[in-house]
């Protein structure tokens, strides 16, 4: 016992002692089942959680400033490259301003009339699809304009990405549409659509088939040194009766020589997409005074 009072008059040794009986004491309490937590273990979680609030909100402004200087940056390169694009806006529009200055100029000096200023002037009807006809026979489109709404025969319809086809049949309230995927140079009934190239107007040919296989309309009769090339988009070059001027159609992915060797046919990707109809748009144009 002597001895152990010795031992216990080491300070440091007495220290270590006690402290390790209340970890083991604060072991077995803590490991316990229970419901709720110690007082130790509430002031440990509190005061953690306060150091935490202190550290933790600093780092996270400084990590905010730097997500900030970063937006920043992307946001000055995207104003550059608005600016560019401005300024090409700006240049642009200059010169369509001149261009179109330029082009009346020309009408009153050629002495033109009304109706050949107007004729591209047209009028876009929206519209909407009510059915579908999937016939491979007759596709065909139902949609909710008619008569009443100044809606007429051999008027074309249009996506927002290129031609459909054209009306067929008009009723008071509602109108059928002929796609020009049913267009076959071998059926008398089927108009041919002249077309022309977007950034080519030397491009002239006839669309008057389309292949259900590839899912391509067939342009022929274009001549021989007609620079039509594939990537051209082509456009309809204008018919009074039921395309206007101007609607695109589609691009041109393959050109091959007919088989007589004196014209070329070339093979478009139509442009509209033939299913999940939302919006259409009927195509007026302007009235050509008699």
């Amino acid at each position: 016992m002597l001895e152990l009072f010795k031992l216990l008059g080491n300070k440091r040794l007495f220290v270590i002692l006690i402290a390790l009986v209340m970890f083991i004491a604060l072991m077995g309490f803590t490991l316990g089942p229970r419901a709720s937590l110690s007082w130790p273990e509430k002031f440990l979680r509190d005061t953690v959680g306060f150091a935490q609030n202190i550290f933790y909100k600093p780092a996270g402004y400084i990590a905010g400033l730097f997500k900030d200087i970063a937006n920043m940056r992307d946001i000055y390169k995207e104003n550059e490259e608005l600016k560019i694009a401005l300024a090409h806006y700006t240049r642009d529009k200059v010169q369509y301003n001149l261009m179109e200055e330029r082009n009346k100029e020309l009408e009153e000096k050629l002495h033109f009339t009304n109706a050949q200023k107007e004729q591209n002037n047209y009028t876009y009807h929206i519209t909407q699809v009510v059915s579908v006809n999937s016939d491979t026979v007759s596709r065909t489109l139902v949609i909710d304009l008619g008569e009443r709404d100044g809606i007429k025969v051999g008027q074309s319809v249009i996506s927002s990405e290129g031609l459909v086809g054209v009306i067929s049949h008009v009723s008071n309230f509602t109108s059928t549409v002929k796609l020009i995927t049913t267009m076959d140079a071998k059926d008398p009934n089927s108009n041919g659509i002249s077309a022309t190239a977007l950034s080519n107007h030397k491009v002239f040919g006839i669309i008057e088939s389309y292949d259900e296989v590839s899912k391509t309309l067939q342009m022929t009769q274009i001549k021989e040194n007609d620079p039509i090339k594939v990537g051209d988009t082509i456009v309809s070059s204008g018919d009074p009766s039921k395309y206007p001027q101007g609607l695109i159609i589609g691009k041109v992915t393959k050109v091959q020589v007919s088989p007589f060797g004196k014209t070329k046919t070339a093979t478009i990707e139509p442009a509209a997409e033939f299913q999940d109809w939302k919006l259409l748009f009927v195509v007026s144009q302007p009235k050509v005074p008699q």
